[in-house]
């Protein structure tokens, strides 16, 4: 599987059969030029408009909101209810953290999660081989809050998101409040994961924006 940060909360993964999901898709107010690539599936964390572009996208791809389970494109889809903050969504409402499998890998994007999870909302997440994870702060989770929630799931390999790499993205913090907590951090331009040649222990990849 192959993974590219887009910027923000959105990442183009695509299979080996060449299948491709794209994660909360944003409008060019945010920064980034958001590519012009047709895909089959797009996930949709909330109703945010850097997070739920859809109609910029060209194509007609099928689209994952909510919680519960959702079947697309062959793959299964399970939306765990969330909040956008720690008031159980009074202040930004709810937020959808969705777990599913490309090539036998269990990814787990987080939206913008607002508050640590519950032992419950673990249990549902279950395995995660990759995490994508908000870490910039007052929309989000911060980068302490997100340690606790890699340190919960224990994932294989972790991808930061929605932290400030730009300079149109104000009032949150960068990632390296998130990565310093970390031994060992390695950064690219995309990631290549293979179920038979995951890291030991938790892998933290800072993936640089774009395709």
């Amino acid at each position: 599987m192959n993974v590219k940060w887009l910027g923000r909360a959105c990442f183009l993964l695509e299979s080996a059969r060449g299948l491709h999901v794209l994660t909360d898709p944003f409008d060019d107010t945010v920064g980034y030029p958001l590519p012009n690539i047709t895909v089959d599936v797009v996930t949709v964390s909330h109703q945010h408009f850097d997070h739920n572009a859809v109609e910029l996208l060209p194509g007609n791809p099928v689209v994952v909101e909510g919680d519960g389970n959702h079947i697309a494109r062959g793959i299964a889809f399970k939306g765990i209810a969330t909040y956008h903050d720690q008031e159980q969504g009074a202040l930004r409402g709810p937020n959808t953290v969705f777990v599913f499998e490309i090539d036998r890998i269990r990814i787990c994007h987080l939206g913008d999660l607002g508050h640590l999870l519950s032992a419950e909302q673990v249990q549902a997440i279950g395995r995660v081989d990759l995490l994508l994870i908000p870490v910039g702060g007052t929309y989000t989770i911060d980068a302490e809050e997100a340690y606790e929630i890699v340190s919960a799931l224990k994932p294989r390999t972790v991808v930061p998101m929605h932290y400030k790499a730009n300079e149109r993205e104000t009032r949150i913090s960068g990632e390296e409040p998130f990565t310093r907590l970390f031994p060992d951090v390695q950064r690219a331009d995309g990631l290549v994961m293979d179920e038979n040649a995951m890291p030991d222990g938790t892998s933290v990849v800072v993936l640089n924006p774009g395709l």
